[in-house]
């Protein structure tokens, strides 16, 4: 695929499901990888060789901590940074409360917010790669996902503001936007067969659900160098979902 090696990378939301596996892709390329969550336990699962931090996305001092332990610990300035962090509620609008929305927003878009903020101080001179996970969700619009598809319709905004703002730093920031993925979350949430996940694989061109390594395929190429001519970008993955 592509060579990270010498390249160090920061994963938010890596104690399974797509961050996990775009954490192992990476590493599997060459980089030194630094992984974050809430979970230490599951953090640890992901195997020897990573460097896991635990920290409150939402929380500044705490994304101020994460950012400076990854880098003492890569033992350097930090090349990549994915904003994978992300949760999610599907109900109807009658049932939506204002603690949901905050909840959801807090991680889904101030996290990221934040995390760059701070992750810019710890990039080199070369800038980066910034890499935001997105949904098809942001665009589709499916019904029961109003505070969830909003939070990704707004992270979609953090990056394409961010591509400009950054740009002259030479910090690319693309947003990637999987589509129907079959994850430990999905299954815990119940959408593992069920209506929804048929619905969603009718609309899917290639007629099935993605696994994460399909997501973090297309991560690896976004933090390369091949990809150096690209900011500001939404790259769908969804196999033709749309």
């Amino acid at each position: 695929m592509f060579d990270l090696s010498g390249k160090t990378a920061l994963v938010t939301g890596a104690s399974g499901g797509i961050g996990g596996a775009i954490a192992r892709a990476l590493k599997a390329q060459g980089a030194k990888v630094a992984v974050s969550g809430t979970n230490a336990e599951k953090l640890a699962a992901l195997g020897e060789g990573f460097i896991a931090i635990t920290a409150n996305l939402a929380d500044k001092a705490d994304v101020e901590r994460l950012a400076k332990e990854a880098e003492e610990k890569l033992g350097g300035a930090v090349d990549i940074l994915v904003n994978n962090a992300g949760i999610f509620k599907f109900e109807p609008l009658e049932a939506v409360k204002e603690e949901e929305f905050h909840r959801e927003f807090n991680t889904n878009v101030l996290g990221p917010i934040l995390a760059i903020q701070e992750g810019v101080k710890h990039f080199g001179p070369n800038g980066g790669s910034v890499i935001n996970i997105s949904s098809v969700a942001s665009q589709l619009s499916p019904p029961n996902s109003v505070v969830y598809s909003a939070t990704k319709g707004a992270l979609d905004s953090v990056t394409r503001v961010l591509a400009k703002e950054l740009g002259a730093l030479n910090i690319r920031v693309n947003t990637l936007a999987p589509g129907g993925v079959e994850t430990e979350g999905t299954h815990t949430a119940g959408i593992i067969g069920s209506d929804f996940e048929r619905e969603m694989v009718a609309k899917t061109p290639l007629g099935r659900l993605g696994q994460p390594d399909d997501i973090a395929r297309v991560a690896v190429f976004l933090a390369s160098s091949d990809s150096n001519w690209l900011t500001g970008e939404r790259i769908a993955a969804a196999g033709g979902m749309q």
